[in-house]
């Protein structure tokens, strides 16, 4: 039951920005009996957020794997997989009622969230001695079959730093990456059938600046995006944690907040002005941008695009590097053709678009456990 309060009144007066109305709500909910903001308390899930990063179980069963594999990075953390074994192996597949048809209408994102994943299983197994190799299957919606072999256990760096791994959408601190560390990020990214551009230097990052705000003008117009990623917010951890997906606002950098309050006025502060804002400063502040490319566009090369992006994300992550997408350039079909020509890459198609630098770590996101996305071969 809502209290009795109008949070109207204690946020008219902000401008209409989400730093505003984040601080002047929030002041406003501390008013509110204890009761109603018991939903704000980080603790329980902060405590489910380790224990989802736990180091992996000796002599891990195929729920281990599964786990691990989890915390790859996915499209509006909707987590679009499910996992079954096989008798040498596994099998990934997509999760077609997690889909998000606005903003990934071919599952182009879809895909490249289940590369991110195979790319997660195949290093945890490897850490236990079974080595394996993935390949895309493109029967019915087409997903990937992974052979495991028994082998020396190898626990590189790229391992541990799976559960270390976050998409920080923060303001990172403008320092530059070493040669020596780009190197790593390109040497770590080298997938077949996959290219990677890395950009650097104040010109083309304002460049990539100005499709990222012709991207996201195009999608703020566009109600039905806006209602689309308005359902995968979670506003509180309360709501993060029953749920265990979606966008936490707390791993952005915002505050929590009772769901009806977000809910209400998410509109109202959800504005063009206020995201082009946001995504140049975050822009300013980084280091670079990594920009992937398939070969071909189709689901087999999404998937490679996938595990190409994981590895450098791992690796950026053992080098203390953050990084997060910036993807409107891709999503938006006549900019991304702009955007294409802008990069010279012909007829191919820009796959990711990915900002680094250097920053604090956010909190980091949940998962659903590995039980609730295992089936049945």
């Amino acid at each position: 039951m809502k209290p009795d309060f109008d949070p109207w009144q204690a946020i008219t007066a902000a401008q209409t920005s989400r730093r505003n109305f984040l601080v002047h709500t929030s002041a406003a909910v501390a008013t509110l009996p204890l009761a109603a903001c018991s939903s704000n308390d980080m603790t329980e899930y902060d405590a489910a957020a380790a224990a989802l990063r736990a180091p992996m179980a000796a002599n891990p069963g195929f729920a281990e794997l599964v786990r691990f594999a989890t915390l790859a990075p996915n499209g509006h953390n909707t987590q679009p997989w499910r996992f079954a074994a096989l008798p040498a192996g596994a099998r990934i597949l997509p999760d077609l009622a997690r889909r998000t048809p606005v903003v990934d209408p071919d599952d182009h994102h879809l895909f490249i969230s289940l590369g991110c994943a195979t790319e997660n299983f195949l290093i945890a197994s490897a850490a236990q001695g079974r080595p394996g190799a993935a390949a895309f299957v493109g029967s019915d919606a087409g997903h990937v079959d992974i052979d495991l072999a028994d082998g020396r256990p190898q626990a590189s760096s790229l391992y541990q730093a799976i559960t270390k791994r976050q998409s920080t959408r923060s303001i990172y601190d403008g320092q530059a990456v070493s040669t020596e560390k780009l190197n790593l990020l390109e040497t770590a990214a080298r997938t077949e059938g996959v290219t990677m551009l890395i950009l650097t230097g104040r010109t083309k990052l304002d460049a990539i600046l100005d499709f990222v705000v012709r991207g996201n003008d195009t999608q703020m117009d566009n109600p039905h995006f806006v209602d689309e990623l308005r359902n995968w917010i979670r506003f509180n951890p309360a709501q993060a944690l029953s749920l265990r997906d979606g966008l936490f606002s707390k791993c952005s950098g915002n505050a929590a907040i009772p769901s009806w309050i977000g809910e209400r006025f998410f509109g109202m502060v959800f504005t063009k002005a206020a995201e082009d804002k946001k995504y140049t400063a975050q822009m300013h502040s980084s280091a670079g941008v990594a920009i992937f490319i398939g070969d071909k566009a189709d689901k087999d090369h999404w998937v490679r695009v996938g595990r190409s992006f994981q590895r450098f994300a791992l690796q950026a992550t053992a080098l203390g590097i953050r990084h997060a997408m910036v993807n409107q350039p891709v999503e938006v079909p006549n900019v991304r053709s702009e955007f294409a020509r802008w990069l010279e890459i012909g007829n191919q198609r820009p796959d990711l678009v990915v900002r680094f630098g250097y920053a604090p770590p956010m909190p980091m996101s949940m998962r659903r456990p590995s039980a609730a996305v295992i089936i049945k071969a």
